[in-house]
């Protein structure tokens, strides 16, 4: 079953995986690919307190397949995004967070990978 979303600039969505979430902000949907173009804005890892919030405003835009977002809850990220845009954005993007992104994004593309094999 494929869910049709439709995504609003400015809107922020949620790719889970595993323990994480990263939310990002919608530039653009790309109906004709069922794409999603959006800039990340902080990579959220669960914890038994609160979660551990690394800040990703200065990260690269991505272009991720729509049906693996979903629409963030306002009450999940007010608290978190508050936080993470009180504070003043790096002049260059930290090498800790790209690489806590590049290793999300690669968990996340070999999990949806594996789906389509199996037929998910």
């Amino acid at each position: 079953m494929h869910i049709s979303l439709d995504f609003q600039p400015g809107q922020i969505v949620s790719l889970e995986h595993s323990d994480k979430n990263l939310y990002a902000e919608v530039i653009q949907f790309v109906v004709s690919r069922d794409l999603c173009w959006v800039r990340p804005l902080l990579l959220a890892t669960s914890t038994p307190e609160l979660p551990l919030v690394t800040d990703l405003r200065d990260a690269p835009d991505l272009l991720w397949p729509v049906k693996l977002f979903r629409p963030a809850l306002d009450t999940e990220v007010i608290t978190i995004l508050s936080q993470v845009l009180a504070k003043e954005p790096k002049t260059e993007f930290d090498l800790a967070a790209k690489r806590q992104l590049n290793q999300f994004i690669h968990q996340l593309w070999q999990a949806y990978q594996e789906g389509l094999e199996t037929g998910d």
